[in-house]
């Protein structure tokens, strides 16, 4: 690892470096002026990290996290975890891997971090573990951070990410590891995953649309009458810096509350593409039946909350993905 030349320079260890939410993280941390480390199993996909240091390896490995922990750092953003959308999530096939993969890491990070003196910590839970008794309305689902319990995530996903809160805390009680918490809330945009079958609603709706002729059919799992709400990558990182920055412990939700159902979504997409085409609903799987971001909260302690509708963000999204599609059916081409 390299050695510090610059005392005075704030440190940053972004855990994650490699995916959606961290690489975006790691821009707005080198403007902000920090050296920056960052860890994943691979480098960013879509563009060139501007880390000051990438270190390519696993972060379930203990001998890792106590390479990687090697100093003090000011500020540690631990996002890594075994993730996607309702695809990846929500089919029970990967329940194992998503629980022990992310539980191992955080387990690693958290102990090593108390034993390596770290100033701070955020960690990035989940509106996933929020009660599923709480969101069998598609217009009125109560997700305040006190409505966490008692209990019933709708996935395993869910119950790793509550896990993983007590955990932190756990180790904020006992060693005085200071830690912040938010529970994001289907963060998108540009540079995310868009294919696959771990990309969420809004990449996979800018994707079948981008690759659909005018006319077409694209299909939607379930009746397309399901709510969710999405928030664009800048708004997710302004609300972390800003917790960050605070002496809010949270968990405290970072997310828009500007809920839209499924069908609505895809048609933002088709009149962003200026295209008519049909949905054609199948089965699939679904997830809670309404979930929006409540920030009340995060008004009250933080004086903030995100405020740039969905449409802004999907045009940026949709135009990047449209991009990608683009350049993937010339590469078939040639």
């Amino acid at each position: 690892m390299k050695t510090l030349n610059i005392k005075k320079q704030k440190t940053a260890l972004v855990c994650g470096a490699g995916g959606f939410i961290g690489s975006h993280l790691v821009r707005k941390l080198k403007k902000e002026g920090f050296w920056v480390r960052g860890v994943d199993l691979k480098k960013p996909e879509f563009s060139k990290t501007e880390v000051d240091e990438f270190v390519v390896a696993d972060l379930r490995e203990q001998s890792v996290c106590k390479k990687i922990l090697d100093r003090a750092f000011d500020e540690v953003y631990q996002l890594a975890a075994d993730m996607g959308g309702a695809g990846y999530i929500f089919t029970g096939e990967h329940d194992a891997d998503v629980m022990h993969n992310s539980a191992t890491i955080n387990l690693n990070i958290s102990y090593y971090g108390q034993k390596a003196g770290i100033k701070k910590i955020f960690y990035s839970s989940s509106a996933c573990i929020y009660p599923a008794y709480n969101q069998l309305e598609a217009n009125n689902p109560n997700c305040s951070e006190a409505s966490a319990y008692p209990a019933e995530p709708d996935s395993e996903y869910g119950w790793e990410k509550l896990f993983s809160e007590r955990l932190y805390l756990s180790f904020m009680r006992n060693y005085g590891l200071n830690v912040r918490i938010a529970r994001f809330h289907n963060i998108f945009g540009p540079e995310g995953t868009w294919r696959g079958g771990r990309e969420k609603a809004p990449a996979a709706m800018s994707r079948k649309v981008a690759e659909t002729k005018n006319g077409g059919t694209i299909e939607i799992w379930g009746d397309g009458k399901q709510t969710r709400s999405f928030l664009y990558i800048d708004e997710c990182l302004e609300g972390v810096r800003r917790l960050m920055n605070s002496d809010f412990t949270g968990p405290v939700n970072i997310g828009s509350d500007e809920m839209i159902a499924i069908n609505d979504l895809a048609k933002m997409a088709m009149e962003i593409a200026g295209k008519k085409i049909n949905i054609k609903h199948i089965k699939g799987p679904l997830g809670v039946r309404g979930r929006n971001s409540d920030n009340h909260l995060i008004k009250a302690k933080l004086g903030w909350a995100p405020s740039a509708s969905l449409k802004e963000g999907m045009k940026k999204t949709y135009l990047w993905i449209e991009q990608q599609v683009e350049k993937s059916a010339n590469k078939k081409t040639k």
